[in-house]
C-alpha cells in the first residue's frame, strides 16, 4: 500500500504533500517540518521509506506516520516557554521538532520504556545539534529522556502545559493523563482508536475534541516487583539555567537581531540583487494512508481528508526557463549558508569560547 510520497523524494516534498492535504496549517508547524529530516532518524537500510506516509518499527525503534505527526504538533498550539511531557518519546523525533518551537525557556521531557531506544533518541538528538544546517535557524529546547513506564510516573510530578502520549490510551487510563495537565494545557493521544484533543479548562473541567481514527499499540500495562511493590518514576526537575548558558542564549540571540538588521539595511539600500521567483510546480493531490506496524502483524487504515475533492489540481503557468533553471539547481545545490557561524567565527574571541558559541557544532 503506498504512502503519501513515493520513494526518491526529500524531506520537503513530503512537507508539500503534508500541506497540499492539509494536515500542515500553520506556517511554524511547516517550518519545524522543513528542519528536521525525517530520513535522519531511519536505519540506512530503512531510509529508502522514511518519505512515505507510513509508520516504521523495527525492534524497539518506532516512528509514526507523518501525518499523525502532523495533527499531534498543530493540536498541541505550542508556544515558545511552555513546558512539555512526551509519553513514549522513542526516537525523539517529535521532541525535536517540538523543541525547536519552545524556544530556549521551555521544558521538554520525553519518557521512554525502552532503554536501548533513549540511547538511539540521544545520538539522534546529538547528529541534530552538531550537524544540521537547520540549528542555527532556531532557539532550541533540547529535550531530556528517562527510562521507564509512563504508567508509573510519581503522583508529585509537576504538571506540563502540553502532553502528548505515543501509545493507545484505554479510557480506564484517561483520568491518570488529564493529571499531568496544568489549568489550560493540552492533552493529545490516541483514545479508544481515535486521536484525540483534550483541553482542560478549570480544575475539573475539560473539553474533548476527537479528532481522526487511529491505530497505535496500546500502552504496555506496569508490572509489580517480587515484593509486590511498585517503584515510581520521577520525571526530571525543571530546567535551571546556569549563566554560563544563559549569556550563550542571549550573545546568539544579540547576534541574529544584528544579522537581521544588516540585510534589512541592504535591502533598503539596494545593494541586494533581487531573486528570481518562479512559480512551484502544482502537486497532485494524494491520498493519504497510514499503516501501523504492531509486533508482527500490520494494521492499515486509510484516513479520510475533509479536504479532498474530486477535482483535480490545476496547472500554473510556470515561466518557460523554468524548467531548465530547475535542473541546473537540482544537480548542483549550493551549500547552505550559516550566516550565524560566519558571523561568530569572525569575532574576535579566543576559539574555545567561539566553540562554546556554536554548541561544538561540526558545520
Amino acid at each position: 500500500m503506498g504512502g503519501a510520497v513515493s520513494a526518491g523524494e526529500d524531506n520537503d516534498d513530503l512537507i508539500d504533500n503534508l500541506k497540499e492535504a492539509q494536515y500542515i496549517r500553520t506556517e511554524e508547524v511547516e517550518q519545524a517540518f522543513r528542519a528536521i529530516d525525517r530520513a535522519d532518524y531511519y536505519l540506512d537500510e530503512f531510509k529508502e521509506i522514511a518519505y512515505k506516509d507510513l509508520a516504521w518499527k523495527h525492534g524497539n525503534i518506532h516512528l509514526s506516520a507523518p501525518c499523525i505527526y502532523s495533527e499531534v504538533m498543530e493540536a498541541l498550539e505550542l508556544q515558545p516557554g511552555l513546558s512539555f511531557l512526551n509519553l513514549g518519546s522513542g526516537t525523539g523525533y517529535l521532541s525535536t521538532m517540538v523543541g525547536l518551537l519552545l524556544g530556549p525557556y521551555g521544558v521538554n521531557h520525553g519518557v521512554e520504556l525502552h532503554p536501548d531506544v533513549i540511547e538511539y533518541a540521544k545520538q539522534k538528538l546529538d547528529q541534530f545539534i552538531r550537524t544540521s544546517n537547520s540549528f542555527d535557524k532556531f532557539d532550541f529546547c533540547e529535550p531530556s529522556f528517562v527510562a521507564g513506564n509512563c504508567l508509573e510516573i510519581s503522583l508529585e510530578s509537576s504538571a506540563y502545559d502540553r502532553v502528548y502520549c505515543g501509545a493507545g490510551v484505554q479510557k480506564e487510563h484517561e483520568e491518570y493523563m488529564k493529571n499531568f495537565l496544568k489549568v489550560g494545557g493540552i492533552l493529545v493521544m490516541p483514545l479508544e482508536e481515535k486521536l484525540t484533543k483534550i483541553t482542560r479548562t478549570g480544575l475539573t473541567s475539560w473539553e474533548t475534541k476527537k479528532i481522526l481514527a487511529v491505530s497505535f499499540a496500546p500502552l504496555v500495562q506496569i508490572t509489580k516487583t517480587d515484593n509486590g511493590r511498585r517503584h515510581p518514576l520521577h520525571l526530571p526537575p525543571p530546567n535551571v539555567r546556569s549563566l554560563q548558558d544563559l549569556a550563550r542564549i542571549a550573545i546568539r540571540g544579540r547576534i541574529k537581531k544584528t544579522i537581521k538588521q544588516e540585510v534589512t539595511c541592504r535591502e533598503v539600500g539596494g545593494s541586494l540583487k533581487p531573486q528570481r521567483r518562479y512559480k512551484r510546480k502544482r502537486l497532485r493531490r494524494r491520498r493519504m494512508e497510514t499503516i501501523v506496524f504492531l509486533d508482527k502483524e500490520v494494521f492499515a487504515s486509510r484516513i479520510p481528508n475533509p479536504f479532498d475533492d474530486n477535482n483535480n489540481c490545476e496547472d500554473v503557468e510556470e515561466d518557460p526557463r523554468e524548467e531548465e533553471e530547475r535542473v541546473v539547481i537540482d544537480t548542483k545545490p549550493e551549500p547552505p549558508v550559516s550566516f550565524l557561524r560566519e558571523k561568530i567565527l569572525s569575532l574576535p574571541l579566543p576559539d574555545p569560547l567561539k566553540y562554546y558559541l556554536l554548541y561544538y557544532r561540526e558545520k
